[in-house]
């Protein structure tokens, strides 16, 4: 049976927002804050997925993504850009800005249930589509790189479960 599979930067008080500081948010940069190496490479240790799973990506996710990986050539950033790509948005008109790119015109959970039933999903970032996955309790695995850093102040991700009342 395929996954889908929510990978985050997390802060240790569960910020997942602005990990690398492009939003110029007051609280961004924080997974950066701890050198290159930190985020460099597979270190959610997706392996074998890479080549037979797709990515699921918000917008801003893409369009970060969009401007890094087509650039790159090393074996992991060879994997993200050969890797079937999936994009989440109302606003996005044309995703051929990195190959393999499709942009999904349905409703996202539907979508994501059709596309799971063929492959494994990897929602890379993309706080919001993770959000309404959770929403949907159609995550099935999460891998969280947890930075040793707090950030009070911004967002936090949090399943259904979290949000309900005791």
């Amino acid at each position: 049976m395929s996954r889908i599979i929510v990978i985050q930067f997390t802060s240790l008080d569960g910020v997942v927002h602005d990990p690398d500081g492009a939003e110029r948010s007051a609280h961004g940069g924080w997974a950066f804050r701890h050198g290159p190496q930190a985020v460099a490479g597979d270190k959610f240790r997706l392996g074998e997925l890479l080549d037979t799973g797709a990515l699921l990506l918000g917008r801003k996710t893409w369009q970060r993504f969009a401007g890094i990986w087509p650039t790159r050539d090393d074996a992991f950033s060879q994997k993200m850009n050969a890797i079937p790509k999936l994009v989440a948005s109302r606003s996005l008109a044309d995703v051929r800005g990195w190959s393999n790119s499709t942009l999904l015109r349905g409703d996202l959970v539907e979508e994501a249930t059709a596309h799971k039933a063929q492959r494994d999903l990897i929602v890379a970032g993309s706080a919001s589509v993770a959000q309404a996955l959770m929403d949907a309790d159609l995550v099935d695995e999460y891998r969280l790189l947890v930075f040793p850093t707090s950030s009070a102040r911004a967002p936090a991700c949090s399943s259904p479960a979290a949000r309900r009342p005791p």
